[in-house]
C-alpha cells in the first residue's frame, strides 16, 4: 500500500520539497527540473486523491495554487526521511551497507 502512494519517481521529492516550503507549481517545478511539469501534476494530482498533499487555489487572477501536507501527508515524513538518509549514506559509499538507526 506505501508503494502505491508514494511509489512514483518524483512523489517523495514532492512531498519532500512541499514539507520544506515549496507550495507553489512553479516552485517545485524549479526542484525537480528533470521532471516534465505533465509528470508532477500526474503524480501531485495522485497525491491529492490519496489525502497525502492538499491543494488550496486562491481566488485570485491569475489563479493561484499552492499545495500542503495534510496530518497523512506528516505521517509519512520519518519513512521518507529514512529513505533519504539510507540513499545519502549509499551514495557516498556504496560499498558498504547502509546503517541506520531502528525505532524501538
Amino acid at each position: 500500500m506505501t508503494m502505491e502512494i508514494i511509489g512514483g519517481k518524483w512523489k517523495p521529492c514532492l512531498i519532500l520539497n512541499i514539507h520544506n516550503g515549496a507550495r507553489r507549481p512553479s516552485e517545485l517545478q524549479r526542484l525537480n527540473r528533470h521532471a516534465s511539469r505533465q509528470v508532477l501534476n500526474v503524480q501531485l494530482k495522485e497525491l491529492e486523491e490519496h489525502g497525502i498533499i492538499e491543494r488550496v487555489v486562491y481566488p485570485v487572477l491569475p489563479p493561484k495554487v499552492e499545495y500542503f501536507l495534510t496530518d497523512l501527508g506528516k505521517s509519512l515524513l520519518p519513512v521518507l526521511e529514512m529513505m533519504d538518509t539510507w540513499g545519502d549514506q549509499y551514495r557516498k559509499r556504496p560499498d558498504q551497507s547502509p546503517q541506520l538507526l531502528h525505532a524501538s
